[in-house]
């Protein structure tokens, strides 16, 4: 009988193990993970989870019984240490190995540091306190205007608390929509109160604060960490695995050795449609590179060419985003800005290469059409009509 071993019991691994078993594999499933908690989605560890709008049991990708009834070995708490694909073997923390056929490694990624002590906001335990925190009132730094920054700053916001979000871009997002759109995200929270600091880093934090690159110091009551993450890498590394940003993969979601895959936030999958790796940080990489991955472990022909996508709420505004503006010469609007009610698409040579919309509607299968075609496109025309 064959044994697949899942390292990491996040969302890509659980659902990983899910779909082995409903494409009819009958053999050992180990999924093992370093938490205690059962797998769990994160997205609303910083969105409605935050709020405390979403229960607890609403996280879990499946029900405690599941795994049994799936006959889904859940080793928790248990991080393994070591990965050894010429002997094809995992070993734990704890000195005890398992031999596997087939291993997928879905570890995920972990926050990058402060200099001093802040919150994250990776694990269910990070929103916790961080929620318990908020309640309390007072003021609140965030450092990084990324999407977790982002909304931080508007749950603290909800809370009552005054919010300072620094940032050593020019402006919010800069990185993931460019000071155009990324600018739409500012003026959102600068009109919900936030006090934006721009080009600016964070050089310490202290007990009262923080002190800036400048010199400057601000003064809260706590801060909150939203700089990024890094792909959690070192067991594919150490196994002597091909490792870029993440852990390269073939389309397949095949690592250097056969026998292993990756997914998920630690993984770099090669993407057929813009010819490089791509590595994707957020909930839809997870989701469906699990499923992939399980597939093409059992064989099957695969190839995991699913666009980026994001999506984000924050105070009134509501949003979807897909593809990647690497290199974009143009942007082109659809509806208000203004109003935030609009389609965004980017353009490199007249060609869409990712699309945003916000507070709309069925936006993102045109754009993702739009994006696949690589058709030139009338500028004109896609600017007209309602968005």
């Amino acid at each position: 009988m064959a044994t697949f071993v899942i390292v990491g019991a996040g969302l890509a691994g659980a659902k990983a193990a899910q779909t082995l078993r409903e494409e009819g594999f009958d053999g050992e499933v180990v999924l093992a993970g370093a938490e205690s908690e059962r797998p769990y989605e994160r997205p609303p560890l910083s969105k409605e989870y935050l709020r405390g709008g979403s229960e607890r049991e609403k996280i879990f990708v499946h029900p405690p019984e599941w795994y049994a009834d799936n006959d889904v070995e859940l080793r928790l708490g248990l991080p393994v240490t070591r990965v050894e694909p010429r002997n094809h073997v995992v070993r734990f923390a704890n000195g005890s190995r398992r031999a596997y056929d087939k291993l997928l490694i879905a570890t995920g990624a972990t926050p990058r540091r402060l200099p001093g002590p802040a919150y994250y906001l990776r694990t269910v335990e990070d929103s916790e306190a961080l929620r318990r925190r908020l309640a309390e009132g007072g003021s609140v730094i965030v450092v990084g205007a990324s999407w977790i920054g982002l909304e931080s700053a508007a749950a603290a916001r909800a809370a009552g608390c005054r919010v300072t979000v620094v940032e050593r871009e020019p402006t919010a997002l800069h990185r993931a929509l460019g000071p155009e759109l990324g600018g739409v995200f500012a003026r959102l929270h600068i009109r919900n109160g936030v006090d934006l600091r721009f080009g600016t880093a964070v050089a310490e934090v202290t007990k009262t604060g923080v002190r800036l690159s400048t010199g400057e110091r601000l003064t809260a009551d706590l801060v909150v960490a939203g700089i990024g993450v890094v792909p959690e890498a070192e067991l594919a590394r150490d196994a002597g695995l091909a490792v870029g940003h993440g852990i390269r993969t073939d389309a397949s979601l095949r690592t250097s050795h056969p026998d292993v895959y990756a997914a998920g936030d630690a993984a770099e999958p090669f993407h057929p449609l813009y010819g490089r790796h791509v590595r994707v940080e957020h909930r839809a990489g997870a989701l469906r590179g699990g499923p992939a991955a399980a597939r093409a472990m059992l064989g099957q022909d695969v190839v995991h060419d699913e666009l980026p996508y994001l999506s984000t709420g924050q105070y009134d505004l509501r949003m979807e985003f897909s593809g990647d503006i690497d290199g974009y010469d143009e942007i082109v609007h659809r509806g208000s800005v203004e109003d935030l009610r609009f389609v965004a698409y980017w353009l490199r040579d007249r060609r869409v290469i990712a699309g945003m919309g916000v507070n709309t509607r069925d936006a993102l299968p045109e754009i993702q059409e739009l994006i696949r075609s690589g058709a030139v496109i009338d500028q004109k025309e896609l600017s007209t009509g309602s968005p």
